[in-house]
């Protein structure tokens, strides 16, 4: 089974499911954020930072409502590859450092802390969400 067919069925799961992780992922609670002053998505963004483990196999950054994390980690680094576009990409490396599919290595999406149900071209984020990318096998 190759790389690209082992992680979509892994992503493969009922539209309720990734319905119901947006509406948990809504209802933080969170009121502080609610007392800020507005900022479009474009100048969070700027102040938004990739920050790379030293051994390159761990990545994460700070969301940025209405991007995709997908467009921001390529915005943050400009290193960073992925095969394909959009809702179907996979990303191939970050921080310079490439997933080795030789040692059936892969670059996987974490929301918070729970691995993401859908692509990193799919998600779109909300003001908060902690993204993050490890370098993982299967």
């Amino acid at each position: 089974m190759t790389t690209r067919a082992f992680l979509t069925r892994a992503l493969a799961l009922p539209t309720a499911a990734v319905l119901a992780a947006g509406l948990f992922a809504g209802c933080s609670g969170n009121d502080a954020a609610a007392d800020e002053p507005a900022t479009s998505p474009s100048a969070t963004a700027t102040a938004a930072a990739l920050t790379v483990a030293t051994d390159g196999t761990e990545a994460s950054y700070q969301g940025v409502a209405g991007k995709t994390a997908l467009e921001l980690l390529l915005q943050l680094d400009p290193t960073a590859t992925a095969d394909g576009e959009g809702a179907n990409a996979f990303v191939t490396s970050i921080g310079g450092r490439k997933a080795d599919q030789s040692k059936n290595e892969f670059w996987a999406f974490y929301v918070n802390g729970k691995q993401a149900q859908v692509g990193a071209g799919s998600y779109t984020m909300t003001d908060g969400d902690e993204i993050t990318w490890k370098l993982e096998t299967f």
